[in-house]
């Protein structure tokens, strides 16, 4: 693709360069000359001898002058003779190729198309015609994961993640930030939530294990479109961001588990005080002890079954039957009552997700 490129600008100045004049490769093959009978011929040491070069030199005939759009040289233009004229002629066209090479490359790479999507920088009527343009499968099942790095060594998580999914014309890793590195995942249609979710343990585990770099990662919905790919990565965000205030021991966080944390995450914090103020109108949650609500959780995490929560507790049941009575006169909720044991439940949540505040998308 680039050799046409170049052909086509060597082709439009060799009118105005009464010269040859072309581009030499890393190989030193010859890949664009306004003498077509020269492209294909090989020009050994052109470009490796001369690395670090940043102005003209002179090989026999011709004077080259190296460029690129990466960081080493890996192009060099050759213009016909060896005089001032050659050398000038021959800055100037590494400088008009090198930016023609750079704005090409940008053009056509798949990964900045994906991030701008991802990003949402890019209106939905134009993603279309990009991807035709650069033969982009639009239809294929995807899944946006968001890697945030919380504490590690100076070895970039780009670079590791980047490494577990080496296919870079399915799978998509690019950084947003600093810490957060976004994974644009093909996947198979119809797969499992579990089956992604496991994916992402094993960059974690990988991230962990072999690098001491601690990380969570956020899920958001696998789509059937690469215009909703923006929508899968606001999700991926939600879910970090739930997580962080709901579940702060999880790794994992998806944002089709979520559940009720997602609907308390998305209300106002005035609602949310008045809605503590509305169920505990006899005391608060703050006057509940540190044990108190440990025994909640046990409670709660026993499906509100008395027998088996003493048990776990190694307390006696009427132990246990004491503190429930006990919290209920402290805040007027049975918690052996299924509704008023959901009350509590959200509003034990509710008061989480008002001492965390959370940044909101």
């Amino acid at each position: 693709m680039a050799n046409r490129v170049f052909q086509g600008v060597v082709y439009q100045m060799k009118e105005a360069i009464d010269r040859t004049i072309g581009v030499v490769d890393e190989a030193g093959v010859v890949i664009a000359c306004s003498d077509l009978n020269r492209v294909g011929e090989l020009r050994e040491g052109v470009v490796g001898e001369h690395v670090t070069a940043d102005e003209a030199f002179v090989q026999g005939d011709f004077t080259f002058f190296l460029f690129s759009a990466n960081k080493h040289n890996d192009y060099a233009v050759m213009v016909e003779g060896t005089d001032e004229a050659a050398a000038r002629y021959a800055g100037l066209l590494a400088i008009s190729l090198q930016s023609i090479k750079q704005y090409h490359d940008e053009k056509f790479d798949k990964v900045n198309f994906i991030k701008n999507v991802v990003l949402d920088n890019i209106l939905p009527g134009d993603i279309y015609a990009k991807a035709r343009e650069m033969h982009f499968a639009t239809d294929v099942s995807r899944v946006v994961l968001l890697i945030r790095v919380t504490s590690g060594t100076d070895i970039s998580a780009y670079d590791v993640v980047s490494g577990l999914f080496p296919d870079k014309q399915k799978d998509f890793v690019f950084n947003i930030s600093e810490s957060d590195t976004v994974l644009v995942k093909e996947i198979r249609r119809g797969i499992d939530q579990h089956d992604i979710e496991k994916l992402a343990a094993s960059i974690v585990d990988t991230l962990s294990g072999e690098h001491y770099i601690k990380s969570v990662v956020g899920i958001g919905t696998p789509i059937g479109n690469v215009k909703d790919l923006a929508q899968s990565f606001k999700e991926a965000q939600i879910a970090m961001e739930v997580g962080k205030v709901f579940d702060t021991e999880q790794s994992i966080v998806s944002y089709d588990h979520l559940g009720i944390a997602r609907l308390i995450y998305q209300l106002p914090t005035t609602l949310c005080e008045m809605f503590l103020k509305e169920v505990f109108k006899q005391g608060g949650i703050e006057s509940l002890d540190a044990e108190t609500l440990f025994t909640i959780q046990r409670f709660f995490e026993n499906n509100l079954n008395v027998s088996e929560t003493s048990r776990g507790l190694f307390v006696h049941r009427n132990t246990l039957v004491y503190r429930l009575e006990k919290i209920k006169k402290l805040t007027g909720l049975d918690l052996r009552e299924f509704d008023d044991a959901i009350v509590f439940k959200v509003a034990l949540m509710v008061k989480k997700y008002l001492s965390a505040t959370p940044a909101k998308y």
